[in-house]
C-alpha cells in the first residue's frame, strides 16, 4: 500500500513537471500569465513555470509574415471602376502588444489595409493608378504602418499585385495609345523632313557661296593675266619702239618679214588644209628673205669693218616688198 501510494505521488510530481516546463520554438514567443494576469514572455528555449499558476496566454509567430488582400471594387477620383489586390507582409516585434492590444490581429491587419487601398486609390486619376504603383504602395505602406505601431507589429512592405479597369475602358486606352504613338511617328517624319530642307538649303548655299568665290577668285586672276599681258605687250611695244628707232626702216621690214614667215608657217602647219593658194608672188617672199639678208649686212657692218666694193655696173640689189625705194 505504503508504495503504491509513493509511486502515485512521484507520478504527480514528474507530471507537475513537465506540465510546468515549456519548451518554445524558435520563431516564436509565448505570453505567460499568472492566475489570468500576463506577467512575462516566454522566449525560444527551455522555460520553467510552474503549472496550476501559470499558463501559456497566446503563441505569437514573431516571424516576418504575410497577409493576401482579396479583390477589391474601387472608384477612382474620375468615376472610373476597377479592381486590385494586393499583399502586406508585417513582421511582430512586441508579442504582448500583438497578443493583448488587438483582439484578432490578422483580421485588423487585413480590414485596416483594404480601408487604407479604397482610400488611396479612390483619391486618384485612372492614369494615375495605373502609372503610379509606387508611390500607391508607399502611401499605403506609411499609413498602415502608423495604425499598427501600437500593436507592437511593424508593415516592411505593401505592394499592389493587379490593377484591372473594364473592359471598355481598357479598349479606349488601346485606341488612345495607338494614336499616341502615330501622332509621335507623324512628328518624327515632320522633324526628320525639316531637317532634311535644312541641310540641303544649308548645302545649296554653302556650295552656291563657294561657285560665287570662284568666279570671284577667277575674275581676280583673269584680270591679273590680262594686266600682265597688257605690262608685256607695252614693253615689247617699248622695245620694237626702241629698234626700229635705232634701226631705222630695215627694223621695221624685219619684225613685218618676221610675221609674215609665221603666218605661211601656221598655214603649213593647218591639220585641216590640204591645198594652199597664196595670192601673193614667190618673188615677195625672195624679196622679203633678200630684205632680212640685208638687214644682217648691215649689223655686221656695224660691229667688223670691211673695205668698200665698187658696185658700178652691177645691178641694183632686190628689195623685199616692204621696203622703202631709196632717195
Amino acid at each position: 500500500m505504503g508504495l503504491t501510494l509513493a509511486a502515485l505521488i512521484l507520478a504527480l510530481v514528474l507530471f507537475y513537471l513537465f506540465t510546468s516546463i515549456k519548451i518554445v520554438r524558435q520563431g516564436y514567443q509565448y505570453t505567460i500569465e499568472h492566475f489570468g494576469r500576463f506577467t512575462a514572455v516566454a522566449r525560444p528555449g527551455f522555460n520553467f513555470y510552474p503549472a496550476f499558476f501559470y499558463r501559456v496566454g497566446r503563441k505569437v509567430n514573431m516571424m516576418e509574415q504575410v497577409i493576401d488582400i482579396p479583390g477589391q471594387e474601387i472608384i477612382t477620383k474620375d468615376n472610373a471602376m476597377i479592381s486590385t489586390d494586393g499583399v502586406v507582409f508585417f513582421q511582430v516585434l512586441d508579442s504582448a502588444k500583438a497578443a493583448y492590444e488587438v483582439s484578432d490581429l490578422y483580421m485588423a491587419l487585413l480590414q485596416l489595409t483594404t480601408t487604407n487601398l479604397r482610400t488611396v486609390m479612390g483619391s486618384m486619376d485612372l492614369d494615375e493608378t495605373l502609372s503610379k504603383r509606387d508611390e500607391i504602395n508607399a502611401r499605403l505602406l506609411n499609413v498602415v504602418d502608423h495604425a499598427t505601431t501600437p500593436w507592437g507589429v511593424k508593415i516592411t512592405r505593401v505592394e499592389i499585385k493587379d490593377i484591372r479597369p473594364p473592359a471598355d475602358i481598357v479598349n479606349a486606352m488601346g485606341r488612345q495609345m495607338k494614336a499616341e504613338r502615330e501622332k509621335r511617328a507623324n512628328i518624327l517624319d515632320a522633324e526628320g523632313s525639316r531637317a532634311s530642307e535644312i541641310l540641303r538649303a544649308e548645302g545649296q548655299k554653302q556650295a552656291r557661296i563657294l561657285e560665287s568665290e570662284g568666279r570671284k577668285e577667277s575674275a581676280f586672276r583673269d584680270a591679273e593675266a590680262r594686266e600682265r599681258a597688257a605690262e608685256a605687250e607695252a614693253a615689247a611695244t617699248r622695245a620694237v619702239s626702241h629698234a626700229i628707232e635705232e634701226g631705222g626702216a630695215q627694223a621695221i621690214n624685219y619684225f613685218i618679214a618676221q610675221k609674215y614667215v609665221e603666218a605661211i608657217g601656221k598655214f603649213a602647219t593647218s591639220p585641216n588644209a590640204k591645198t594652199i593658194l597664196f595670192p601673193v608672188e614667190a618673188t615677195q617672199l625672195m624679196g622679203t628673205l633678200g630684205g632680212i639678208g640685208e638687214l644682217a649686212k648691215d649689223a655686221l657692218a656695224d660691229r667688223v669693218p670691211t673695205p668698200q666694193v665698187k658696185t658700178e655696173g652691177k645691178a641694183e640689189a632686190r628689195r623685199g616688198p616692204f621696203e622703202l625705194p631709196k632717195a
